[in-house]
């Protein structure tokens, strides 16, 4: 059954020609408070195959999403971790403002811990969820569109500076 369930998800986020499961399991890592920018793969599935525009920012979204629904998860199971921090500025910002704060998730840095806060501090899931979303595919949708309107010649130079 479960093998089943997993094989009809890789058929169905599967694209041997621009690897679409590869942008979901990088999304999705890169959620999960694992420093992994899962951007550079949306670019280069989109860069080979244009056509893929929309659907590898909605596997990116939807794999990052997921991601950050793990980081509420550990946040509403790890309650000693934050005891602490309890009363700092960030979590009365948060409890103020609510899962309205989750639209920050695009955010590097900060956005994959924000995502676990606001599990400590329950927020609504569903609705943390939604705004969690609409930010992932917010940062999508603007990285994405910014890095195919950078001349090819730019990378090149990037890729000769770094040694490659």
């Amino acid at each position: 059954m479960i093998e089943s369930a997993i094989a009809w998800l890789l058929a169905l986020l599967a694209a041997p020609e621009v690897g679409l499961t590869s942008v979901f399991l990088i999304s999705f890592v890169s959620a999960t408070l694992v420093p992994l920018g899962s951007e550079p793969a949306v670019f280069a599935v989109v860069k080979a195959n244009s056509a893929m525009f929309w659907p590898a920012i909605a596997v990116a979204t939807v794999g990052n999403t997921l991601g950050g629904a793990v980081d509420y998860w550990m946040g509403y199971t790890a309650k000693s971790a934050f005891a602490k921090e309890r009363e700092s500025r960030w979590f009365g910002w948060l409890a103020r403002y609510g899962a309205k704060t989750m639209l920050l998730s695009w955010l590097p840095g900060i956005g994959d811990p924000l995502c676990t806060l606001g599990g400590w501090l329950k927020l609504p899931f569903w609705p943390a969820i939604m705004y969690m979303a609409i930010g992932k595919l917010a940062r999508y949708l603007t990285m994405t569109t910014l890095l195919l309107y950078v001349p090819d010649g730019f990378w090149r130079s990037v890729a000769h500076v770094l040694g490659g």
